[in-house]
């Protein structure tokens, strides 16, 4: 007699669209995915990031060739939501949506934001994940084993300075979850709020000029060390598992909240 798979085997055969899976958490979510025997569908900004993701996470798991697949969809272009149409009549019925897009984000002294730039800011961080919220509700199983989970970060409850358009938006994300999980119950609607983690996000900076960073962000950690994207992943997961959460933020910050200074 075989044993029991009563929680190893929740996430099996689910669809789970994860938009921004090319790269950083995004990509780790769809590896863990993957190995839970989860359908995947990726989304990114450009095909080719798509590809070179799909080859990437083939080259780990061989076998899920018929479990992979991926759709381009520009979050930041002016045609928005019609982009988040195309991208769902692509995608048949989800289990889940989880949402880890997000572009540089736009620090700047508070002298300097127009509102072009505020505007311009909210994009991927925000307007698109509501839209996507919106538009969810039709390809999404009813019930509850369905969720989305989107994605602010520290930020949102200890900002620094210079961060008022991007703190501005990331808490305004807090606000958006709790009244997503109403408008769209019984769908569970939850947030993942990382600290700092080593993505691709911070390829803009010079080589010599992040390590630098990474020590300052260290020293404010309790656990001294940067987050790993496969570690924060498994919020995630723990969101899609979990039929009993709904309405919530999950944090996972290396103790950063704990500690004085920056995040």
């Amino acid at each position: 007699m075989a044993d029991a798979k009563k929680y190893t085997d929740k996430l099996a055969n689910a669809r789970v669209l994860v938009i921004g899976g090319s790269s950083g958490i995004g990509f780790s979510v769809a590896e863990a995915c993957l190995e839970n025997n989860c359908t995947v569908i990726i989304s990114s900004s450009q095909r080719s990031r798509i590809d070179s993701a799909i080859s990437r996470l083939l080259s780990s798991y061989p076998s899920a060739k018929d479990r992979l697949s991926g759709h381009p969809c520009d979050l930041s272009s002016p045609t928005l939501e019609e982009n988040i149409k195309s991208l769902f009549s692509k995608v048949s019925t989800l289990d889940h949506i989880v949402y880890t897009a997000g572009d540089r984000l736009a620090t700047m002294p508070l002298g300097e934001a127009t509102l072009e730039k505020i505007q311009k800011a909210g994009m991927v961080r925000f307007f698109a994940p509501l839209l996507v919220a919106k538009h969810a509700v039709a390809h999404l199983a009813p019930g509850p084993n369905s969720s989305i989970t989107l994605t602010t970060g520290v930020v949102s409850e200890k900002p620094n300075a210079g961060w008022a358009v991007p703190a501005s938006y990331s808490a305004g994300l807090h606000s958006m979850m709790r009244a997503l999980a109403l408008d769209l119950k019984p769908t569970r609607v939850n947030l993942v709020s990382p600290g700092a983690v080593v993505t691709e996000l911070w390829d803009f900076m010079p080589k010599d000029e992040f390590p630098k960073l990474a020590e300052q962000f260290k020293k404010g950690m309790t656990t001294g060390e940067l987050g790993q994207p496969e570690d924060v992943a498994e919020a995630y997961l723990y969101c899609m598992r979990d039929r009993n959460v709904t309405g919530s933020m999950i944090s996972t910050n290396g103790g950063s909240m704990l500690m004085t200074g920056k995040f």
